[in-house]
């Protein structure tokens, strides 16, 4: 892990430079975005927000609750205008479901109001923690390995457009919450 004094200074620095920006976490279900994203909230001292767990407030509804009832399109749709009022407010962190990165106006708009951080995680990683939860609505139909790649190899080349890759692996999440804000400093830095 980090020292504290190293981490203080390495977050003050990633404040100034990203200014009113957000922090916008992207990536497959099972990269523990939301933990990880409120550890970086934590230590950027900013609002932390989770889409999923936004649109399940809009629609009080858990999102595998409007996907039996409603469908995918419905989700998608619910998911924008959430995400599209989520950020209008600047200087957050904030989690995006996992298909929500494949909205192309979701990709815009954070582009114009934030930063976005992709965490890659390998996908025998990604299997082990989605097998714990079975809330997963893209993946309780049939083998949720099989259903995880073909997920991921069709939103990787689309994940790759956020603006850094930060592997997410096994590390303790505060370790990663530093890899992250290293990796923002030379990006913006440049």
């Amino acid at each position: 892990m980090t020292d504290k004094k190293s981490s203080n200074v390495t977050a003050a620095r990633v404040v100034q430079l990203l200014g009113e920006r957000s922090v916008i976490l992207v990536g497959m279900m099972g990269a523990d975005k939301s933990s990880i994203g409120r550890r970086l909230a934590r230590d950027l001292n900013r609002r932390f927000l989770d889409s999923d767990s936004a649109v399940e407030e809009a629609a009080r509804l858990s999102v595998k609750e409007i996907f039996a009832l409603y469908g995918e399109d419905h989700f998608r749709a619910c998911e924008l205008r959430v995400v599209e009022r989520i950020l209008t407010a600047p200087g957050q962190v904030v989690a995006l479901g996992g298909g929500a990165w494949m909205n192309a106006d979701i990709r815009a708009m954070t582009r114009s109001i934030g930063f976005s951080v992709w965490l890659d995680v390998d996908l025998s990683i990604l299997a082990q923690r989605v097998a714990r939860r079975r809330t997963r609505p893209l993946l309780l139909a049939g083998n949720v390995r099989q259903s995880l790649e073909i997920l991921n190899e069709r939103r990787r080349p689309i994940y790759g457009t956020a603006d850094i890759r930060v592997a997410a692996d096994e590390t303790h999440p505060d370790v990663i919450v530093h890899r992250m804000m290293t990796e923002i400093i030379q990006f913006l830095s440049l």
